[in-house]
């Protein structure tokens, strides 16, 4: 029985890798014949661009052929979360790139550096972070104020602290253009703060006086790019940019705020790390926001850091050693074709479904890949068509599971779908989506 099982294995393993294989080479025929060139770089760095679309696309032809047989319709997908894993390919390839090893008697302390407004911030970390974004080119660094936190959410909670006037009569009003991301309105009123209180739909605010407004940029949920809506003195503004990269929008200037966000979790995919920024204008604001901090955590994990400040240091090393055999694919580029593969076969299975529909994003001009291209969110925004009132009750029907447009203050037409997930449970979505029919 035992040499049986073996045989039965050994064959199906065989058959297993020859249609895999033939599955690649086909895709990889087709995409020569059709002249598909998804950048278009005129550049040295045509190789590189070339075997990383081949890499992706192959991936994914063997992976569909993967999730079609293991699909039986009765797995749960779970998309209701933004958890980055797409990314975990990338940096298996990255090895020892990235690899920390961190003695038991280093960064015990504290503090890293009390010159800074930012005592708890790791030099190094900083360091990495301005040089990012020089080589992205997506935000001014100079001149500005750069503190660490727990995560994107303890910033913005240390952000509402620092922007709210502490001898107000009562809490400055928060708002933001629906839809907005969905936990904005648990966040802000979690602890009941006497300084500030979420008051919705920012198009519908009418009160006199301050208020703080959040713009998100791209937008989450649904990817847009956003400006502020209220537009009246006595406003402030914060800007959570956490999805302003280059895989998931054109990147047209650098942003230059006075008080912008943005996190490990969705621009290299370590959400694990719990490690977010923030560049701030304001020197008092910047002290405020480190004052937050500190009496709400007393800093930030010194291992994160020195870890978040390696990673971030071989992103920008995959650009500014273009001439390092070593260096491999870019990791920018690897995303972008990952992004725009997942959402061309989206897009696919939503035409093919016919029950649902997608925003339309207008291209434009990147300065960071110097060409036109589309958005790429990393969440998808799907309605549901037809007579389907509640979208997502209807997906989870399907055991496909989702957040609706209800928890970013928008109709129950809509939900917010994870573009991130890892490819097995992205392929297999997009399989069942567009086989559902009423």
């Amino acid at each position: 029985m035992v040499q049986i099982a073996s045989v039965f294995s050994m064959r199906h393993f065989f058959v297993l890798s020859l249609a895999l294989n033939v599955s690649f080479i086909l895709r990889s025929v087709f995409e020569r014949e059709q002249g598909l060139n998804w950048l278009g770089f005129e550049s040295e760095k045509d190789q590189v661009t070339q075997r990383t679309r081949l890499s992706v696309s192959s991936s994914l032809s063997s992976i569909t052929t993967l999730a079609e047989a293991q699909d039986s319709g009765e797995r749960i997908i779970n998309l209701d979360h933004g958890d980055p894993t797409m990314y975990e390919k990338y940096w298996q390839q990255m090895g020892d790139k990235t690899t920390v090893v961190i003695p038991g008697w280093q960064y015990m302390s504290y503090f890293s550096d009390i010159s800074n407004i930012c005592w708890f911030l790791e030099p190094e970390f900083a360091k990495q972070v301005v040089r990012l974004h020089k080589v992205v080119g997506n935000a001014v660094t100079d001149g500005r104020h750069i503190v660490v936190g727990t995560g994107s959410s303890q910033l913005y909670l240390a952000a509402l602290f620092a922007l709210s006037p502490s001898d107000a009569s009562e809490p400055i009003s928060v708002v933001s253009q629906a839809p907005y991301y969905s936990s904005y309105p648990a966040m802000t009123d979690c602890l009941k703060s006497g300084l500030y209180k979420w008051a919705g739909e920012a198009h519908n605010f009418s009160k006199e006086g301050p208020y703080i407004e959040l713009v998100t940029s791209p937008n989450n949920p649904d990817g847009t790019a956003r400006h502020s809506v209220v537009n009246r003195n006595k406003g402030t503004l914060l800007h959570d940019l956490a999805y302003y990269w280059p895989q998931y929008t054109p990147i047209s200037s650098p942003a230059d705020h006075e008080l912008m966000l943005f996190t490990v979790s969705k621009s290299t995919g370590h959400a694990g790390m719990r490690i977010g920024w923030a560049i701030v204008k304001d020197k008092e604001v910047a002290k405020r926001m480190t004052k937050f901090v500190e009496l709400n955590t007393i800093g930030v994990s010194k291992d994160s850091q020195i870890r978040a400040a390696k990673v971030l240091k071989a992103v920008s090393d995959t650009y500014e050693n273009v001439d390092d055999s070593e260096v491999g694919e870019t990791f920018f580029d690897f995303s972008y074709h990952n992004m725009a593969e997942r959402w061309k076969l989206l897009r696919e299975a939503v035409e093919h479904s016919g029950m649902f529909s997608l925003p339309k994003f207008p291209p434009a001009f990147c300065t960071f890949f110097n060409q036109v291209s589309e958005p790429r969110p990393a969440f998808a925004w799907l309605k549901c068509e037809k007579d389907i009132e509640d979208c997502e009750t209807f997906l989870k029907g399907h055991k496909i599971l989702t957040r609706g447009g209800t928890h970013f203050g928008v109709g129950p037409k809509y939900v917010r779908i994870s573009m991130l997930d890892r490819d097995e449970n992205f392929i297999r979505f997009v399989k069942r989506l567009s086989t559902i029919r009423v």
